[in-house]
């Protein structure tokens, strides 16, 4: 074949071959078999005056062959007809030819330490302009009444409270009834089976009851906002809103994350609910402490101000878990993988805030006095 692609070695310096022929993709298979039996052997230089047609996969065929060894091996000739296209190609990738130099491991891990406190200070400046902007069309509600979204309201808070109360229910349950059984297998010990009650009534009200269920919301429905809200962002959506002249945050955000606020406290009381009955139960069952007693014991350990206490905290645990939400929904880049890196975060970073605003509460409560709560035989 004429125009058949094919390598000579010079006879008097076998490190100096000519490439001949028509370097294209017509001919892939036979270049890849000439490349890779010449990549065996030690290149000098490679003559490509006499390639009679070349495209850019014969071109890079070309400049893999010339990188392929320690010593770089230089294409001659370049300068005729097929030069802009050898030079196009000798510039891709060149990152990787370079030689690795052996990293310092201090320097790596300051240098982790600085990506991370870049990437904690943009998050943050993200988190408290969701802020601003949720505040700002909030402020909006008030100012033009008729601007609220009810319908929108009122189907998020379907979704988000009334779709979640038969789960966080059944797992508060189990919660309460476990703390119970393990309550009494210690107490057990000791002859203060009767103090388990205390032990439940305080941890359900005050901290594990709204705790559980915003981690749960978190990972149920903040989860959800963040792919709906990334879907959107993929889809366009979003910018048509804005081209449209809506405000995407009053329209998208503001319900659904005003319909968290109203639905985590009411969950969080229904939860605690569901564990004092498991608790309970299990006192019943497992300790032989009869309903009877434990209600009255229940009532003599806990007061109204330790439900306060943990009730107080859901509001702010629902906001952040809606701020997080939207933060990552509206971070999506436009790909299936984005959506679900911006998703595992969102859940993730919502967790984590939700577990840190939980002790800043019982920081602030018990420097103003409500760490312990009023018991209910004491005065007014």
């Amino acid at each position: 074949m004429l125009n058949a692609p094919a390598l000579i070695a010079n006879a008097n310096d076998p490190r100096v071959l000519t490439a001949c022929g028509a370097w294209n993709v017509a001919n892939v298979e036979a270049l890849e078999r000439l490349c890779a039996h010449a990549a065996s052997t030690d290149i000098g230089s490679i003559d490509v005056r006499r390639v009679t047609a070349l495209d850019t996969v014969g071109a890079w065929l070309l400049e893999r062959l010339a990188r392929g060894r320690a010593t770089r091996a230089v294409l001659t000739g370049a300068d005729g007809p097929y030069g802009d296209l050898l030079e196009e190609v000798r510039g891709l990738n060149r990152s990787g030819c370079a030689e690795r130099r052996p990293v310092n491991p201090v320097l790596q891990k300051l240098d982790q330490l600085g990506r991370g406190s870049r990437r904690l200070a943009s998050d943050s400046a993200a988190f408290l302009h969701m802020l601003g902007a949720f505040s700002l069309a909030l402020l909006g509600i008030f100012r033009h009444p008729r601007s609220f979204r009810l319908t929108s309201t009122v189907y998020q808070l379907g979704r988000v409270g009334w779709q979640a109360v038969p789960i966080m229910v059944l797992i508060t349950f189990l919660i309460g009834a476990i703390i119970a059984q393990q309550g009494i297998f210690h107490f057990r010990r000791f002859g203060a089976e009767s103090y388990v009650v205390d032990m439940v009534g305080i941890l359900v009200l005050r901290e594990i009851g709204v705790l559980i269920v915003a981690i749960m919301v978190a990972g149920r429905s903040g989860s959800a906002y963040t792919a709906e809200i990334g879907a959107m962002k993929m889809r366009e959506e979003i910018d048509a809103l804005s081209t449209m002249g809506l405000d995407p945050v009053a329209v998208l955000i503001l319900p659904r994350i005003l319909a968290l606020v109203v639905a985590l406290p009411i969950l969080a009381f229904l939860g605690s609910l569901a564990a004092l009955y498991g608790g309970g139960l299990i006192a019943w069952l497992y300790g032989g402490m009869s309903p009877a007693i434990f209600i009255a014991r229940l009532h003599d350990a806990v007061s109204v101000t330790h439900f306060e206490v943990g009730i107080i905290k859901a509001p702010f645990m629902a906001l952040v878990i809606g701020l997080v939400a939207a933060v990552e929904g509206l971070s999506v880049k436009g790909s299936a993988e984005s959506l679900g890196q911006q998703t595992t975060a969102s859940v993730v970073k919502s967790i984590f805030l939700v577990i840190v605003l939980d002790g800043l509460f019982a920081v602030f409560f018990a420097s103003i006095g409500c760490s312990h709560g009023r018991h209910a035989s004491d005065p007014y």
